[in-house]
């Protein structure tokens, strides 16, 4: 029998997050592993009236890919993929890995390359705007949290409001408090954000924060905005690590100066970070400032999906932006690093306190 968490969520993913119409293409991605979820989807894609099309690959694609490929294989990206996504209105697209450290020994040039030629895809993606990432619980996340695998589908699915009765209900209440924050943002130029070891200025003039409550990443619940490229001045230390391509850079600290990363230091694979940073000249600046609200989500599991929207924290994207926030930033990279102000910490917006110690000061 389905698990009926799983059906809930493919509803809200199809009703909600996309709205779905008669005769709409909907494509489905993901790994091996996101069968039960795909399926689910596929199902309710066909109930709406639409056309389910699926791209679900090998559970090792992406490892094998990384061990064989030469350099001309690492910057080939098919045709075939970018007309999929073009044809398409909408893409819904699965994480559901089963070892979350399969690309830890990829070499990062390699990666990179591969990266740059997948450009064109995120680029087309982003532009057409009609795309949900979401994920399906699997034993390499549970893992990865902590917990087992019951434990974790049930902090999951309640992160992504599929334990609720109602499930879209459940999101357009979630709406209520990203709205006053957003009514608060509105308008502001300098943002301050303090913490233990962190004391980081820069400016969102001009720039519009949108609010983000499940129709774009299931789990959601974070307001954000891309900062004036050149404006972050100071320094922050990320209370997380920082999980990418399967690598965990440990206690990061970056310090800027007109915009700039001028310092990057952390306690492991501290390499692995400055190869980022330096993988082209967008992936040094920053590409967005988000403030998580999903309060639901109270710890962090090393999965950013998840960890970014931790209520009562911020976090900093290097490299690209997001353009329908105004950002301008250009990169292949977009790597997300979060610090936590539940304990200790404030942000500020033009002189007033928006946040302390994690709680919203929005009267």
């Amino acid at each position: 029998m389905i698990d009926a968490r799983v059906n809930r969520l493919a509803k809200v993913l199809v009703q909600y997050s996309r709205k779905v119409k008669r005769r709409q293409v909907v494509l489905i991605g993901g790994p091996a592993a996101a069968e039960p979820l795909a399926l689910e989807l596929a199902r309710e894609v066909l109930r709406a009236g639409g056309h389910p099309l699926y791209r679900l690959a090998p559970d090792a694609a992406a490892e094998v890919f990384f061990a064989e490929a030469d350099e001309a294989q690492l910057r080939f990206m098919p045709k075939s993929t970018l007309a999929a996504v073009r044809e398409a209105d909408h893409y819904i697209n699965i994480l559901a890995e089963t070892n979350t450290q399969a690309l830890s020994g990829v070499d990062p040039k390699r990666q990179r390359l591969a990266e740059a030629a997948r450009r064109p895809l995120q680029d087309l993606v982003l532009r057409k705007d009609r795309w949900t990432l979401t994920l399906f619980p699997t034993a390499a996340y549970a893992q990865n949290a902590g917990m087992g695998l019951e434990e974790f589908e049930a902090f999951a699915y309640g992160a992504m409001r599929a334990q609720a009765r109602d499930p879209v209900a459940a999101w357009l209440k979630a709406r209520a408090l990203q709205e006053r924050v957003l009514a608060r943002l509105r308008g502001a130029d300098r943002v301050r954000i303090v913490a233990p070891d962190t004391d980081l200025t820069l400016s969102v003039r001009g720039r519009r924060f949108l609010g983000s409550y499940g129709t774009h990443n299931m789990p959601d619940g974070e307001v954000f905005t891309g900062p004036v490229e050149t404006s972050a001045e100071g320094h922050i230390r990320f209370t997380y690590p920082a999980c990418h391509r399967g690598r965990e850079v440990q206690d990061v600290r970056l310090e800027f100066a007109g915009g700039r990363v001028v310092r990057a230091a952390a306690a492991k694979n501290e390499s692995f970070l400055r190869s980022m940073i330096g993988m082209d000249a967008g992936a040094s600046r920053l590409g967005e400032l988000g403030i998580g609200t999903n309060y639901g989500i109270r710890q962090f599991i090393k999965n950013i999906l998840f960890d970014e929207k931790i209520g009562g924290s911020v976090h900093l994207a290097l490299g690209r932006s997001y353009e329908a926030t105004g950002g301008r930033n250009r990169s292949a990279l977009h790597w997300d690093m979060i610090c936590d102000l539940r304990r200790g910490g404030r942000l500020e917006v033009d002189g007033r306190v928006l946040q302390a110690d994690g709680k919203f000061r929005l009267s």
